[in-house]
């Protein structure tokens, strides 16, 4: 039987320190095989010093994706392990996932008529050793909304949107609430992919 060819040149499968089927997903259809592993990394108590020193979104999210690929590249040695982060900033404020409907709405009408950033990074490393890093920012203007159609928009799209920061996914139903996007759509939905891409390349993983 001919072998079929493939773009993957590692011996095993990117390891994706991460429990997110969205940034799984767009590593497959880019044709990377890809292993998950979600790390015992506790976000928001990792975040709290970072906050304490003033450290800012795009930096929180680089940390993040840091322990996350460290930890699990640790214990699993000779892979490749990619971590990865998605922090939302708004006028200084930092949002996360919201933890439930009413919290989701509660975000939504808080981001309303505002501009807000994204900050997606990631963090490639083996053996406990980062091999490459690096981020992007979109910016996303929310429309003006009513409280009512906030409402409406929270009921239909269920309790899917409470694994995205910000209450939204930009791909579905979240589409209604903007009045413009800037940056990059793989960045806006938590990894900016071209850049991992870029890195698997110089690391030999890709072929190039």
């Amino acid at each position: 039987m001919t072998k079929r060819p493939s773009l993957w040149r590692a011996a095993a499968p990117l390891l994706l320190a991460s429990g997110s089927t969205t940034r799984a997903g767009m590593l497959r259809a880019a044709g990377i095989p890809v292993d998950t592993l979600k790390p015992d990394i506790d976000e928001r108590a990792a975040e709290a010093p970072l906050l304490a020193q003033g450290v800012e979104g795009e930096a929180i999210a680089t940390a993040l994706a840091c322990a996350k690929a460290l930890h699990v590249s640790v214990m699993k040695p000779g892979r490749f392990v990619l971590g990865a982060d998605q922090t939302l900033t708004c006028e200084g404020q930092i949002f996360h996932k919201p933890e439930n409907l009413p919290g989701a709405a509660a975000q939504i009408a808080t981001l309303a008529g505002r501009t807000h950033e994204l900050h997606s990074a990631f963090v490639l490393a083996r053996d406990g050793e980062i091999l490459a890093e690096g981020g992007q920012t979109a910016r996303l203007t929310m429309r003006r909304l009513e409280l009512d159609f906030i409402a409406t928009y929270v009921e239909l799209a269920g309790p899917a949107i409470l694994t995205s920061v910000g209450g939204y996914q930009l791909e579905g139903l979240g589409s209604q609430l903007f009045a413009a996007v800037e940056g990059d759509h793989f960045t806006i939905l938590g990894l900016p992919l071209l850049a991992v891409l870029e890195a698997l390349r110089e690391q030999g993983a890709l072929v190039d």
